[in-house]
């Protein structure tokens, strides 16, 4: 019983690969090279347009505005930032720890 099932089995697979497929025949060159030819009464490709007017568009310009830093003001031609830094503790979950802070302001210069 277990030979014809495996005779079977093996006559099954060898059909399925000695059998030609039906897309894997060769396909012959063409004889002659066919050249496309536009028809002679044929109007050349130009876009129909409707009766309405296309819209227009306004394009205004595009102005940079100044970089949002509070407080905003213009301190001079002159001013120089001064700046003042040093060591705070902060009291935190883990522990104490100690953080440099940095103060700064414009003046005159």
């Amino acid at each position: 019983m277990m030979r014809t099932q495996t005779a079977a089995i093996y006559l099954a697979l060898a059909g399925t690969l000695l059998w030609p497929a039906s897309g894997t025949m060769a396909q012959a060159a063409p004889s002659a090279t066919q050249v496309a030819q536009v028809a002679p009464d044929a109007a050349p490709a130009t876009p129909q347009h409707s009766g309405r007017p296309l819209r227009r568009l306004r394009i205004y310009p595009r102005y940079e505005a100044e970089p949002d830093v509070y407080p905003r003001y213009y301190p001079g031609p002159n001013a120089v930032r001064d700046c003042t830094a040093n060591y705070v503790e902060e009291y935190r979950p883990s522990g104490t720890v100690i953080v440099p802070r940095m103060h700064c302001f414009w003046r005159p210069g």
